[in-house]
Parts: C-alpha cells; structure tokens; sequence
C-alpha cells in the first residue's frame, strides 16, 4: 500500500484535518512537491527561488533564513519521503508503519498522470507510433485542466507553463484550462423552466438527468445525426471568464437562437448545444498550443464528465481526434498510485509505473462524416466572442 499527500505549499509530509489540524506522514524535516512549488509558488526547477521576486512583491521575509517559511527541501513527484508513514500518523489511519509516502502531484495533474501514459497498443490509434508529447490529458469535472508535455519548453498564449518536470520527469508541461464545464452544464440544465419535469422523469426511470438527457436527444434527433440539433443554438461557455487561451476574465456566456419554447426538447437541445461549447473551447485551447509548437493527435479524457458519453462524443467530434478512455475511471488516483509505486521502489521510474499501471478501457474516435458541420459551428463559435469584444468596445465608447 502506498501513499502520496499535498498541502500548501506542495508539502509532502502533511494532511490537514477538518480543523486544519497537520498529520505527521514522513519524518523528513519540510519537504516540499516540485509540482506544487514550480506550478503555483513561482519556483524554477532549474534556479530555485527567485529573491527578486519576493522583495519585489514586498515578501522579502520569505527569503530569509534560506527561505524555510515555504521550503528548501524540494522533491520531484514520486520521491520517497524519510522513513515513510511515521508511527503516529499509521496510528490515526490504521496502517502499518514505514508504508512509503511519495511526493505528490496536484490532483489535475495527479489524474494527467494516470492517464496520459497508457500503452495503446492495438486500439488502432496514431499515437501508438508517437512519442507521448502527441497526447493531452484532459480532466474534466467543475471545471476542466488541459494538460500537455513537451521535450523542450513551448510558450503559449493564455496556456500556463511551462513548467520542467511538473506532472512528468524531463518533460516541460502546458496547462490550459477552462473555468467552468461541469458547473455550466449544471447552471444550464438546473436553471430551465423544464427542470423540474427533467427530475421526475429521470427519478421515474432511475437514471440520473444526464443519462436521461442523452436518450431524450437520442429520441428527438430522428434520422439525422444528434449533434445536429443544434444548427440554430449556439453557446459561448465563459460564464465565468476565460482562462485558456484568451486568458480574459471579463468574458461573459453567450446564447444565440434562443425561442419561446421552454418544453423538454428545449431543454435538451440547449444541454447538447453547451457540451458542444465546451468541447468547441477544447478545440480552441488546442489549436492555440499547436500554433506555438505542440503537436497533438489523441485525447485523453478522465474525471467525472469522462463518464458521460455525450460529452465524450462531442469531443471527438469537435476536435476531430480519437478519445482514450481508462480502464480505471478515477484517473486522480491512478496517478497518486503510481507515485507511491515509485516511492516504494516498485518501479525505476514515474514513466515506467505510468505505462504498467494505466489501463486503456474505452476508444471513442470521431465522425468525420459529420466534420463540415462542425467546422461551420466552430466558425460561429469564434464570431460569438469576436461580437461580444465588439459590443464591449461600444458601450466603452464614447
């Protein structure tokens, strides 16, 4: 058995409790996570802390004492920490002594991890031949992580990073993202006037709303493809600003061929036009880190909107790229497991553990029959927020 932990920031020895009470897990002094440290502290793994930083900020006192308040001892992910699972710590959670305690991850980069690694071999996928910097790693929930490597650092516009050996050894990570996708869908659905007859109908059958959603679209779209239903409905999804790649928090959500209609259909077919956003935001994110240097050719989908298999439709479609699903649908933890399977030396190295320990469950690959309307949606999809700048710069105006 194995354990990996966080706290901020990036400690590798603590668990905060309710109260915010620390348990001991390692006996190494103050530890801390490469990940969390380059991630969101600002620090380099090639130059460490940057003095300059912090006097400028007015936190000089942060680097006194060789900066001891937020940690000198940095550990890539996977690391073990001192003697493991202090006696104390195996007493509040009932686990032997000495169990080893890796370094950890950041849980969107823990569940890119446990994904972005699997061996795909006979699934007929044109990443079987390329090197893994042509896979990216989307863990989709609230809201959703884009995560993408690279051998050398690559730049982009409203993409975070890069950052060196942040989720994988020797490689320079990207994270775009998008700042909501679960929590819109659910803003969307909960807040139509058909809401409530949703619920009984989905109580009635057992099913949850989504489930019951996609075969009410599967019911209404007749003969025609279900993501054409929507040729009249289009969504601008920054209901919460931008994160990725426009990188502007002003940015408000958009709906466009909106009708009186507020019967269940309705509601149906604005839920569809939504993940079709959402995955139209994907396709933006990628064609901003192709543009700068990546070169993707395969998703990678974990999290709990994986587990829907509209969303994962739409994706593939949208983006026009294959859609790997795991085996095991908790990525998050997959990727814990595989750094406290380094940790206790059951593998050499963070690669190796990732590609044994990862599982392929589920190919889901595009219809590329249905590409020329996706592409006309798309081109729709960019003049929403071109339109909106466009509104914005006249209420400015004079």
């Amino acid at each position: 058995m194995w354990n990996t932990l966080d706290s901020i920031p990036g400690l590798g020895r603590s668990l905060g409790g309710e109260h915010g009470n620390p348990l001991q897990y390692s006996c190494l002094e103050n530890p801390r996570s490469l990940c969390s440290l380059v991630c969101k502290w600002t620090y380099s793994a090639e130059k460490g802390w940057d003095d300059s930083f912090w006097k400028m900020v007015g936190l000089e006192d942060l680097v006194t004492d060789n900066y001891s308040k937020i940690g000198n001892q940095v550990l890539p992910p996977g690391a073990s920490l001192g003697s493991g699972l202090t006696p104390e710590a195996a007493k509040d959670l009932g686990l032997p002594p000495g169990i080893a305690v890796a370094a950890s991850l950041i849980d969107a980069h823990a569940g890119g991890l446990g994904v972005i690694g699997a061996d795909v071999k006979g699934h007929g996928l044109a990443c079987e031949g390329q090197p893994v910097t042509s896979r990216l790693a989307v863990i989709c929930g609230t809201s959703s992580c884009h995560m993408g490597i690279s051998k050398n650092p690559i730049f982009v516009p409203g993409v975070w990073g890069p950052y060196f050996s942040a989720m994988v050894p020797g490689f320079w990570l990207n994270e775009g993202g998008q700042s909501v996708t679960g929590k819109l869908i659910d803003h969307m659905v909960q807040g139509h006037a058909a809401f409530p007859e949703l619920q009984a109908k989905a109580k009635a059958r057992r099913q949850s709303v989504y489930a019951y959603l996609n075969s009410h679209l599967d019911l209404i779209k007749k003969a025609q493809p279900v993501g054409f239903l929507t040729v009249d409905l289009h969504v601008w999804p920054d209901f919460h600003g931008n994160r990725s790649p426009l990188a502007d928090l002003t940015l408000k959500g958009m709906v466009t061929g909106l009708k009186l209609s507020q019967d269940l259909d309705d509601l149906a077919i604005l839920y569809l036009a939504t993940v079709q956003a959402i995955a139209f935001g994907t396709r933006l994110i990628i064609e901003a880190m192709e543009s700068a240097g990546h070169s993707i050719s395969t998703l990678f989908l974990c999290g709990g909107l994986s587990k829907n298999p509209l969303f994962v439709q739409m994706h593939a479609d949208i983006t026009g790229m294959p859609v790997v699903l795991s085996q095991e649908v908790e990525s998050v933890l997959v990727g814990a497991a595989v750094l406290g399977a380094c940790a206790s030396g059951d593998f050499a190295s963070v690669q190796e553990a990732m590609a044994k320990m990862s599982r392929v469950g589920k190919v889901v690959f595009p219809r590329h029959e249905d590409k020329r309307y996706y592409d006309k949606k798309y081109q729709v999809f960019l003049k929403l927020v071109e339109h909106q700048k466009e509104y914005a710069a006249i209420m400015k105006g004079d």
